[in-house]
């Protein structure tokens, strides 16, 4: 039995990697094809476009490893039906929950292998890629806004209270985190704006605060003149250089180089928990995160999907009728996971229910398909 699983799972490996290798071709074939349109802007050059492509393959094996998953497993599954192989494997003693068995193993490598890449791999490289590209093209990220992005951020006691609470205004965000156009408007505990600061540039300075330059600032203070009600008096200074402490970091501005999807999950509950803290909305980026750790899973049930294929003979088709077949199911589950998604930021599901749905209900028509398989024998 253990040389059983062990051809099978060579078989089925091999036969990911093939199906693995052909997808990837063909999106970053795709991928170089769109980015020959940016081509001659500013210093952006072949070679840029071709570092680009290559550097975004690790976010399309972690997208595509469900599918991957399916249509490879099915196609090996199915080259052993036709040669009568999987016949002969049954005859020798492997039942359906031993083959089940053996698909999941192989499905809970596969899916580890995923997450990691998900997890490590993936981040890292389209960060890299969205820096190397904006720095080519001589470009910056800013805002949805014309005045730039803007921000909420929040000064904290020891016990936990809001002390001063900060909007943030950032002009431009360059490739290497560098700030540009750095506006705080601070306000007290009692919602009364206490100081405005401006600065022309501003980098980081681990572990928690920015370094400031070109500083212009203005503080208000109350003061009482005579038995009259408080006025406000403003104190300007212009420093050349100011450190400013706050939550905000180079990781948690980097959501707007990186797509919530091709975020680390370490990275997504950063900034989940960033937004909660300051009572922003953060269903996007929850939903985002539940994605990241049910995807990987998704792996699993894919193959267990693709296991009662192997059961079908003549009467199904042959080869190629299969690997169809598997293409169309891989299409329609990353369509429902998309659909889903929406459905649940639109409804305020609760996140890990949201992206779980098309995982249960693959699930669920694999267990379906290999009791009707295993009755119609």
């Amino acid at each position: 039995m253990r040389t059983l699983r062990g051809y099978l799972g060579r078989q089925i490996v091999a036969a990911l990697v093939f199906v693995l290798f052909g997808f990837l071709a063909l999106f970053a074939f795709f991928d170089f094809i769109n980015e020959l349109d940016d081509v001659g802007r500013g210093g952006y050059r072949l070679q840029h476009a071709l570092a680009f492509v290559l550097l975004g393959l690790p976010g399309h094996v972690y997208e595509l490893m469900p599918i991957v998953a399916l249509i490879g497993t099915i196609y090996a599954l199915a080259q052993f039906a036709a040669n009568s192989e999987f016949t002969a494997m049954r005859a020798a003693g492997l039942g359906r929950r031993q083959a089940l068995g053996s698909v999941a193993r192989i499905g809970l490598v596969v899916a580890v292998l995923t997450a990691l890449v998900g997890e490590v791999v993936s981040p890292a490289a389209e960060r890299l890629a969205q820096q190397l590209r904006l720095s080519a093209i001589g470009a910056s990220v800013a805002g949805q806004f014309r005045s730039g992005l803007w921000l909420k951020d929040s000064v904290r006691g020891a016990g936990g209270e809001v002390e001063r609470l900060r909007f943030v205004n950032i002009g431009e965000l360059l490739p290497d985190g560098t700030l540009r156009e750095v506006r705080v408007f601070e306000f007290d505990a009692e919602l009364r704006l206490s100081e405005i600061v401006h600065a022309r540039v501003g980098r980081y300075a681990p572990p928690d605060a920015w370094r400031l330059t070109d500083v212009d600032a203005t503080r208000f203070v109350e003061v009482r003149i005579g038995a009259d009600a408080p006025a406000l008096h403003a104190e300007q200074s212009r420093p050349a250089e100011r450190l400013w402490k706050s939550d905000l970091t180079p990781g948690l501005l980097g959501v707007l180089l990186v797509q919530p999807d091709r975020m680390s999950a370490l990275s997504l509950y950063r900034y989940v928990r960033h937004l909660k803290e300051n009572r922003q909305n953060s269903a996007q980026y929850e939903i985002a995160l539940a994605r990241k750790l049910v995807y990987p899973l998704a792996v699993i049930v894919m193959m267990a999907l693709a296991l009662p294929f192997a059961y079908l003979q003549a009467r199904a088709g042959g080869i190629g009728y299969k690997v169809f077949a598997g293409i169309m199911l891989g299409i329609a589950f990353h369509f429902l996971n998309g659909l889903f998604s929406h459905l649940g930021l639109l409804n305020t599901w609760p996140p890990l229910l949201s992206v779980s749905i098309p995982s249960i209900g693959a699930f669920a028509l694999a267990l379906g398909m290999l009791a009707w398989v295993d009755r119609a024998r």
